[in-house]
């Protein structure tokens, strides 16, 4: 009984990290792929292999629930319509940007400025 009782309590906590959303906003970078978080919910992505660059990016908007670490990024096409993107933040401070998708794929970012 007595190593039961701690056991209870301690799987009702959640020791879920959370994260600031205030540290996402800012240019990231892995690789040749680029995003950008703007304050306003908005922001872009580009790749410059594909010979892209910032002012021909690609526009999303952005929201953070930081209860649940979910991040979701809405795609603007060109030709109209929006794509959804949803990933879960494992890992966000000042200089370092690491989520996952749901289908398991890790996404590792540094910060540009």
């Amino acid at each position: 009984m007595m190593f039961a009782v701690p056991l209870l309590f301690t799987s009702c906590f959640d020791d879920t990290e959370t994260f600031d959303a205030d540290l996402l906003v800012g240019k990231w970078v892995s690789g040749t792929e680029y995003y950008r978080y703007d304050s306003d919910g908005t922001g872009a992505t580009w790749d410059t292999s594909d010979d892209v660059t910032e002012e021909e990016a690609q526009p999303f908007t952005w929201e953070f629930d930081t209860e649940t670490n979910k991040l979701t990024l809405l795609h603007k096409m060109e030709m109209g319509g929006v794509v959804p993107k949803y990933y879960t933040v494992t890992n966000l401070t000042e200089s370092n940007l690491k989520y996952e998708d749901q289908y398991g794929r890790t996404f590792s970012y540094q910060r540009v400025n």
